[in-house]
C-alpha cells in the first residue's frame, strides 16, 4: 500500500514527466501496479552470479562508466 506522501509524489512525477495530471485514485492504482511489477521482475544477484559477471567483463574488456 502506498502512503499519502508516496501517492502525491507519484502524481508530481507523472505531471513533470508527461505533463498530465492524474487523480489520487489513478496514482494509487498505477503506483501499486508499478511496485508489484518491480517485485515480480527484480531478483537480487547472488555472489556467484556477480563473480561470473565480473569475469565476463574482464574477458570482454568491458568497463562500466560512472556518471
Amino acid at each position: 500500500m502506498l502512503s499519502d506522501e508516496q501517492i502525491t509524489k507519484y502524481q508530481e512525477l507523472v505531471k513533470k514527466r508527461f505533463n498530465c495530471e492524474i487523480s489520487r485514485e489513478e496514482a494509487l492504482e498505477n503506483g501499486t501496479k508499478l511496485l508489484r511489477l518491480v517485485e515480480l521482475i527484480y531478483k537480487p544477484m547472488t555472489e556467484a552470479e556477480y563473480k561470473m559477471v565480473q569475469k565476463r567483463r574482464k574477458e570482454t574488456g568491458f568497463v562500466a562508466k560512472n556518471k
